[in-house]
């Protein structure tokens, strides 16, 4: 392992740098043996890392990166051991830092990613989208920031299923700033994991390479909101170069935060609407794995959708939220959840006036 991680600490070299040097010296063993031989073979290599590589001096670093990874409890996963949907990106990181575990479920996991300036629109559907498929039995994965993602992991630890956030930065480091709680309920229900060295802080050139493990990592890859230039895009983008499948949620058309995810979908992305859209995606042999959703609280799910008492009392005509808990006394929170769950659904559907009435499904028609 501690080669591998020495290569994480060369200056100047990087994964792509890496995966050079591999393919002409055949392990990391072999890359150091020969950077301390000067007998590199490789293109384009930066003058630093070949330096670096010749004299030792990255051993320091990677020496103390290794204690303070063991200190924290955090697992190192060399290249050879990446799991296997992460194995197959463009130029995998050389080391993988997990703070929590990784198992062999997480090989069926769906990203979810979307707009840190996520609309009430987008956060409802995140949330949702993510309980859905942790009650299937899938794992959730995102990347920590604001809106969309923290949606995606908050809705899949509330359903009790298993979430990974990707990290631009190190595991042990919070980010966004405030981020300590859920960071502390991914770990003890999935696990945090990044290529960067323990205690590095966030950059804006980080995120966008953290992307390609997001959708390495993910058998389906769903955007909820995004703009036209954005990191769910590029996520989307590098999912669909590794041949796995892109699902993106229609928007307002009139708001920027739509033009990603609309535009994803006129390239070929599939459009989805639900949980069951989602999974109708993927292969075959992920959809036999997945479990049917576990039904807790009132009746919403299938068939039994149509006696739910919010669908029954929205089969008379629409109804406003504020009307809607007055008649059923719930907070508004816990009430907008559950339409959204019902929507979702197809028991109910928004209207134009910002109501809600039951669809022509959920009335018998």
């Amino acid at each position: 392992m501690f080669p591998w991680l020495c290569l994480n600490h060369v200056p100047g070299l990087g994964p792509r740098g890496v995966t050079t040097l591999l393919e002409a010296h055949g392990d990391a063993e072999g890359v150091l043996a020969a950077g301390r031989a000067g007998r590199l073979r490789g293109e384009r290599l930066r003058r630093e890392a070949v330096a670096a590589l010749r004299d030792g001096s990255y051993e320091a670093a990677a020496e103390a990166d290794a204690r303070a990874a063991e200190a924290a409890g955090v697992t190192l996963v060399p290249r050879p051991e990446l799991p296997a949907g992460l194995a197959a990106i463009a130029d995998p990181p050389p080391i993988l830092y997990v703070d929590g575990t990784l198992t062999p479920a997480d090989g069926v996991a769906v990203a979810i990613v979307g707009s840190r300036v996520a609309t009430s629109y987008g956060a409802h559907v995140a949330t949702e989208f993510a309980r859905g498929l942790a009650r299937h039995g899938a794992t959730v994965v995102s990347g920590m920031a604001t809106g969309v993602d923290s949606c995606a992991h908050d809705g899949c630890l509330a359903a009790g299923g298993r979430t990974v956030a990707v990290l631009g930065c190190g595991v042990d480091v919070a980010y966004p700033a405030g981020s300590e709680r859920r960071m502390a309920a991914v770990r003890a229900h999935g696990a945090l994991v990044s290529e960067y060295p323990m205690g590095t802080r966030p950059r804006a050139a980080f995120f966008p390479r953290r992307n390609r493990i997001i959708a390495g990592l993910a058998v389906a890859t769903v955007v909820v909101e995004a703009q036209a230039r954005s990191g769910a895009a590029i996520t989307a983008r590098l999912a669909m170069e590794l041949g796995r499948e892109v699902c993106a949620v229609p928007g307002n058309i009139t708001s920027s935060r739509s033009v990603g995810a609309n535009r994803l979908i006129r390239d070929g992305a599939h459009l989805v609407q639900s949980v069951s859209d989602v999974i109708a995606t993927l292969p075959p042999a992920v959809q036999a794995y997945l479990t049917p959703p576990v039904k807790r609280g009132g009746p919403v799910a299938g068939d039994d959708a149509a006696v739910d008492p919010l669908v029954a009392l929205l089969t008379g005509g629409e109804r406003r939220v504020d009307e809607l808990a007055a008649l059923t006394h719930t907070a508004a929170p816990a009430l907008l959840a559950h339409l959204t769950e019902l929507e979702l659904l197809g028991a109910v559907r928004r209207t134009e006036g910002g109501g809600y009435i039951a669809t022509k499904i959920a009335g018998g028609e």
